[in-house]
């Protein structure tokens, strides 16, 4: 038995690479998992997976607060993972208002259904970012660190984490908020990220491409590291430690884009391939790397896939289900 038995469990964001491997742990803990969706990607892993058809899906768009309210009083909730959200830079930058409406708005609107809802209150597990605190003079960032995003999705982040820090002070809204470094793994399939985009060049026998100069630094998380991470969070809620409060995952050991590039070379081709590096990113912050000591005293979580063995398992899925 699992605190998540027969739990009703909301996901927003389910058909996105983190949210299709947080419903896969859901199930196996054996919860009664429903999954706010605005559109159904086949090539997502929710679907392929056939884990889709385990959970009760409910169509809406964060956007809409009728949506967002029909998901949240559709049945008796115990707990929410708001994972919805547009998550690409660039896309963000492109649309500022997609971004500022998804990802801001979505969630004061999840969190004003949650407030007047007529049936119980459920905890909610914000997922925010390492973006949301935007440049930094001093490095590793810690949860003390100001909230000061700058280009069009790091302020969507920034705002996100802040409206859920209101709703739970102001409304008393269970809430714990999660901020990780890049997350990757399998499942992931915008190939802008260096990471899919890497191996998929690798596989199709392509010459890899580097957008940036190639220096600047981040931290790079396995997609099971960040799900141990939410259900950790969202386990100890009813600790005053926990409720209300903001938490960093990292592996604290952040690379540039140069060492992961050469990581994911060795653990997909077995050697290195000389990349184009076209140097001509844009509105990115250049370094950027989180401290979880927190997280550790509090929550007794750290990480357990070095990157090197991450690498591996996110490399055997694509061969598997993508690029046979």
């Amino acid at each position: 038995m699992t605190i998540w038995r027969d739990k009703q469990v909301l996901v927003t964001g389910a058909t996105g690479m983190l949210g299709s491997w947080l419903v896969k742990r859901l199930l196996c803990e054996g919860a009664i998992v429903k999954v706010l969706i605005f559109e159904s990607p086949t090539e997502s892993e929710l679907i392929r997976s056939g884990d889709i058809d385990r959970c009760q899906s409910i169509q809406g768009d964060l956007r809409s607060y009728p949506d967002v309210s029909r998901a949240i009083n559709d049945g008796a909730l115990d707990f929410v993972f708001h994972l919805g959200a547009l998550t690409v830079v660039s896309e963000a930058l492109d649309d500022p208002i997609r971004a500022l409406e998804t990802n801001a708005m979505g969630t004061a609107y999840l969190f004003e259904a949650i407030r007047n809802s007529t049936s119980n209150r459920p905890g909610v597990l914000v997922a925010s970012s390492d973006k949301a605190y935007g440049s930094a003079k001093i490095l590793p960032y810690t949860e003390e660190t100001p909230l000061r995003g700058e280009g069009p999705y790091d302020v969507s982040k920034s705002c996100t984490d802040l409206v859920a820090r209101s709703y739970f002070l102001t409304y008393n809204v269970p809430t714990v908020i999660a901020r990780c470094g890049n997350i990757y793994g399998g499942g992931d399939l915008n190939w802008s990220r260096i990471v899919p985009g890497t191996i998929r060049d690798l596989l199709k026998g392509v010459q890899p491409v580097i957008r940036s100069n190639g220096k600047y630094l981040r931290d790079y998380i396995y997609v099971e590291d960040a799900v141990d991470a939410y259900l950790c969070m969202a386990a100890q809620m009813e600790s005053d430690e926990v409720n209300g409060e903001a938490f960093n995952f990292s592996r604290e050991e952040p690379l540039s884009v140069f060492e992961i590039y050469k990581e994911i070379c060795i653990s997909t081709v077995g050697v290195y391939v000389e990349p184009v590096v076209l140097g001509n990113a844009q509105h990115e912050i250049t370094d950027q790397h989180l401290w979880s000591k927190k997280a550790r005293e509090i929550l007794g979580w750290e990480s357990k896939y070095p990157v090197g063995e991450g690498l591996r398992l996110t490399v055997d899925w694509y061969k598997e289900f993508v690029f046979k």
